[in-house]
């Protein structure tokens, strides 16, 4: 016989907060997919630094009477200099992304994009001084392999523009993770609003240097990016909030199916066996990386 109380205890309302959670990450991918398909579709006739100008300027827009309340507490930052490299990090990331995502299938800038969590446990042992064990190791060199398969053609290797900016995008990154966890005592909300700001500043002056006059439509596209940026990183935001990262960071490996689904969508590209493969293998590093108490903290 079932209790009276049985499906409504804490367990069960905590049940229903990850299911919640859940939720959100699946919306927050979709809209990262739908962005990255924009950035594709925009990267053919607008240089990159100008979508992430343009993508920022939107974000600063909606973001200004946060920055206004904020004031203050951005001013009395004693991290000033960190931030700056932080940002820089971040443009940089930004437009090398951007930059791939005109040139690759999405699909396979979304595979090699998934070591950058790897590359950024390499820079924290190097530069933060972290302990790394031989389990992580053993999992970026599986997760560097993953990529490879990804990115090397049957009839040979070919570097081009596009790999090497994924890559870049990756080491960048990275480079920003890092910066971002020696700001971890620094309020989340002033991160925020020097990111927005920063980040529209920093790509201003390049961005105006190869400026390329859109039409209307263009124009409505490049600033749907910004919109749908913000709304997915809100509902990336939300979802940490109701979920614990161990339940959600298996989810996340789903953006690959999404970011396959647009490719042929939108642009008729059926995903190579090979990054379904380098895809695959780089997954699995990851999940092998984090022990578990790794998980319960990520």
């Amino acid at each position: 016989m079932n209790r009276p109380d049985e499906g409504t205890g804490p367990t069960s309302e905590r049940s229903g907060l990850e299911l919640t959670g859940v939720g959100w990450l699946v919306l927050d991918m979709t809209l990262v997919t739908s962005m990255n398909t924009m950035v594709k579709m925009a990267g053919g006739s607008f240089p990159s630094v100008q979508i992430v100008f343009v993508r920022a300027l939107t974000g600063f827009v909606v973001i200004a009477p946060l920055v206004w309340a904020r004031r203050a507490a951005i001013a009395r930052t004693r991290h000033g200099a960190r931030h700056i490299v932080r940002v820089s990090c971040n443009a940089a990331a930004l437009t090398c992304n951007f930059t791939a995502l005109a040139t690759l299938p999405i699909a396979l800038v979304t595979a090699i994009g998934f070591c950058r969590p790897l590359v950024a446990m390499g820079l924290a042992a190097a530069l933060l001084g972290e302990r790394v064990g031989k389990r992580r190791w053993i999992a970026a060199a599986i997760g560097l392999a993953g990529v490879l398969v990804a990115i090397y053609p049957a009839g040979g290797m070919v570097w081009s523009v596009g790999i090497l900016a994924a890559m870049g995008a990756v080491v960048f990154g990275s480079m920003a993770t890092i910066q971002t966890r020696l700001l971890r005592n620094e309020d989340t909300l002033t991160m925020m609003v020097f990111y927005t700001v920063g980040l529209t500043l920093f790509t201003a002056i390049p961005a105006g240097l190869s400026w390329q006059m859109p039409r209307w439509t263009d124009l409505a596209m490049l600033v749907a990016i910004g919109i749908v940026a913000q709304i997915a990183q809100l509902c990336f935001l939300r979802a940490y909030r109701l979920a614990p990262a161990s339940k959600l960071a298996p989810i996340g490996y789903f953006t690959i199916v999404l970011s396959m689904i647009a490719d042929y969508a939108f642009f008729d590209h059926t995903p190579t066996i090979r990054t379904v493969i380098g895809a695959a293998i780089t997954i699995l590093a990851l999940r092998l990386s984090l022990s578990p108490a790794h998980r319960r903290e990520a």
